[in-house]
């Protein structure tokens, strides 16, 4: 398989960690974010929305975006429940964090790291408050003391969420105040082959 990547891309991490936790050879292949390759007719054709990651699987086939990317290398294994309730609760939080805290917290991130933040202060204040509704999300998920997001079983879900929640902290989204995503960041780093290996982004990006 050929994943088509960016180290500094927490989207990228997420397939990544499942990877390696499958023990699935791949192939890593750099696409800059930064310098415009996702834009470029050959990755283009790769996902037409011009994004990383996208999966290239050994028949040639292409996934585009990391939920779906999850989804598909998990089917059949233990980080995906067999279709029912526990599968569904792990499509809801695999589709909020899309939706609340990528759309939110990540976005607040990249504008402080790249500083685009000085130049649009209502912008980034008005995404990081929302990256900070919703990480009480997350933390009301594991209020009820359920070792991880979805239920009692590490998944696809856990993945997802880490990949941002973990640096909320460099989007202004204090996780300090939140004691159970503290210790719930602590399994889910605990789990057999898990590897964080974020890159740090540019500080001025694209």
């Amino acid at each position: 398989m050929i994943l088509y990547d960016h180290a500094a891309s927490s989207n990228c991490m997420k397939v990544r960690i499942l990877l390696r936790q499958l023990e699935l050879p791949f192939e890593s292949v750099v696409v800059d974010l930064f310098t415009g390759e996702t834009k470029r007719p050959e990755h283009l054709a790769r996902n037409p929305d011009g994004r990383v990651p996208v999966l290239e699987l050994d028949s040639g086939e292409q996934i585009p975006e990391s939920g779906a990317i999850l989804l598909h290398l998990a089917e059949g294994t233990p980080y995906l429940p067999p279709p029912g309730l526990a599968r569904t609760r792990v499509h809801q939080w695999l589709m909020f964090e899309q939706n609340q805290i990528e759309a939110n917290a990540a976005v607040a991130r990249f504008m402080a790291l790249t500083r685009r933040a000085d130049g649009a202060p209502e912008v980034f204040a008005d995404r990081r408050d929302r990256g900070r509704v919703a990480v009480q999300a997350v933390s009301r998920g594991l209020s009820d003391g359920r070792p991880f997001i979805a239920g009692d079983d590490y998944s696809v879900a856990d993945i997802a969420l880490y990949a941002y929640v973990h640096c909320a902290d460099e989007a202004g989204v204090e996780l300090l105040d939140h004691p159970s995503i503290l210790s719930w960041l602590e399994r889910v780093e605990a789990t057999p082959r898990f590897v964080n290996d974020l890159a740090p982004i540019p500080s001025t990006g694209p």
